[in-house]
């Protein structure tokens, strides 16, 4: 079943109506192409951010994800971790400070390697 303006996922809620906009007919167009929806919301969310809004700009964006049984949290052009912590939850509480502190985008990442959400983009 498509979305529409007035039946979206709740993940898009508080999105700017432009962007949850432009989100919604991303996210269409890719399951229609096959995408599951787990896979083609936050793909959308975060095309769409990109296309409205314009990309980050000079922001640096930072990424936690799952590297073998730690989780790190590191710079998204560089390969040094910044925090390694055993669980998701222990990395994000220092993550979210760190990248407040830089004045960064936080990209946080499902242990499958699939993006699970886009924080402090605008």
């Amino acid at each position: 079943m498509p979305w529409d303006e007035h039946d979206y996922p709740a993940s898009m809620k508080n999105m700017d109506e432009k962007v949850r906009s432009k989100a919604i007919e991303i996210a269409n167009a890719l399951v229609r192409e096959g995408y599951s929806d787990d896979h083609a919301i936050p793909i959308a969310m975060d095309q769409a951010r990109d296309y409205v809004e314009g990309d980050s700009g000079d922001r640096p964006v930072f990424e936690v994800k799952e590297n073998g049984e730690d989780w790190i949290l590191q710079k998204s052009d560089s390969d040094k971790e910044i925090y390694k912590e055993k669980t998701k939850k222990d990395l994000l509480d220092k993550a979210k400070d760190y990248v407040n502190e830089k004045d960064g985008i936080l990209k946080i990442y499902k242990g499958n390697g699939d993006l699970e959400d886009t924080l402090y983009e605008g």
